[in-house]
């Protein structure tokens, strides 16, 4: 974050956005152990080269005896916050390979590579190595030629530097902060497509123009969960190159509502190769999405494949029984506006990787979806995303506990 993005940031006044449902009422045979349901369309493969991830199984690895203790991030809610309106929680859906018979002991936590100073958000840790390594791969994935591409960054120029100067002076900066100035995106362009990499190791494809698909799939932010299954199977075939995985699978993912009463869902792949740790890591961290335009046309496609170089070590790890008896008693992180309402309203759980740019640790959580009664109206009921670590709380350093606030 530079120039004028820091400057707007100073300037932002924090949004009261509340998750509103234009219906509500509560499903019977509630239970909180009905799993998250798993996406169809699981038997899309298709093979390819093999990637692992980095730590995973190279380099030295933490025992249970001289693990460190490690640190919840808080959840930021400003903005709004993870709420799913649906009719019933089993339209939510999700192909996340955990389950509840999936029995493991431990999981790996990362530390995140990229760090952000408090004062002005500037990140550390960059590596524009890896970013253009991850960029021209992209690349040679979609049929380009990465000896024939210019890379260039995202810094300021000049001009540009004197302007940002100036308007850090008019907000009563002096001085420049160091690495105010420094590239924090890679891009290239060739025919039809743009290519950016950002410092969290996220390639975003744009297609120009946009791809019009086979008029016999329906491609749109409304389409059905039908439809979008057979986007996916097309996908799967026509960007299998891009895709590069040695089992490919299909996260249709979604089944929420807006306002307006219309269902949506999108459409990743993760390689489902490998043993159980393996998906689990793959379907949180190393994916491929893609994206329509309001025309339903193939807009925009994103390599997710973040830094997990830095391994933390390999952590005990508790049940979603266990978690959800410290969900009980309040120890958890959302940035829902409302106390945890009672275990009566909980309808689902599923366990994931939180992931967001802001997390000190890359670490595994249990994801309550928790029906909230103050956002229920008709037959549409709004579904809260409570967080408890999986992680063994002995080493947690700064277990949540609920405060009245968002957290």
């Amino acid at each position: 974050m530079r120039g004028g993005e820091l400057l707007d940031k100073m300037e932002l006044v924090e949004a009261a956005y509340v998750t509103a449902a234009d219906a509500g009422g509560r499903s019977s045979g509630r239970r909180w152990v009905r799993w998250a349901a798993l996406a169809a369309c699981v038997g899309l493969t298709v093979y390819a080269g093999y990637r692992l991830f980095p730590g995973r199984d190279g380099g030295e690895s933490s025992t249970t005896s001289d693990l460190p203790m490690l640190s919840v991030a808080p959840s930021a809610g400003g903005m709004g916050f993870e709420g799913y309106m649906a009719h019933d929680v089993s339209e939510l859906v999700n192909a996340n390979p955990w389950n509840e018979d999936v029995q493991l002991s431990t999981l790996p936590v990362f530390s995140n590579p990229i760090t952000y100073d408090e004062v002005y958000h500037l990140p550390s840790g960059v590596d524009l190595e890896k970013m253009r390594a991850l960029l021209l791969d992209v690349a040679g994935r979609l049929g380009l030629d990465p000896d024939a591409l210019t890379v260039t960054d995202d810094a300021p120029g000049k001009e540009a530097r004197e302007q940002m100067t100036e308007k850090l002076k008019l907000a009563g900066i002096d001085s420049v902060p160091d690495g105010y100035f420094d590239p924090t995106l890679l891009k290239t362009q060739a025919e039809g497509l743009d290519i950016e990499v950002d410092a969290h190791l996220s390639a975003k494809i744009t297609f120009d123009p946009a791809v019009i698909l086979p008029e016999e799939y329906t491609f749109a932010h409304d389409a059905s969960y039908e439809e979008i299954c057979a986007v996916a199977d097309y996908l799967k075939n026509e960007y299998a190159s891009l895709i590069g995985m040695q089992t490919s699978q299909a996260d249709v993912s979604g089944g929420d509502y807006n306002i307006y009463g219309q269902q949506s869902y999108s459409v990743a792949f993760f390689d489902a190769a490998g043993d159980e740790t393996d998906r689990i890591l793959a379907y949180n961290f190393d994916r491929v999405r893609f994206a329509c335009d309001d025309e339903g046309k193939l807009f925009v496609a994103w390599v997710q494949q973040p830094d997990l170089s830095q391994k933390v070590g390999d952590y005990p790890i508790i049940t979603a029984q266990q978690a959800a008896e410290l969900l009980e008693e309040g120890r958890y992180i959302t940035t829902v506006p409302y106390e945890m309402p009672g275990m009566e309203y909980v309808e689902k759980v599923e366990l994931v990787y939180r992931t967001g740019s802001q997390e000190m640790y890359f670490m595994p959580y249990y994801r309550f979806y928790v029906e909230l009664p103050q956002e229920t109206e008709g037959d549409m009921n709004t579904y809260g995303a409570y967080y408890v670590p999986a992680v063994s709380p002995e080493y947690i350093s700064d277990m949540p506990v609920w405060d009245g606030r968002f957290n």
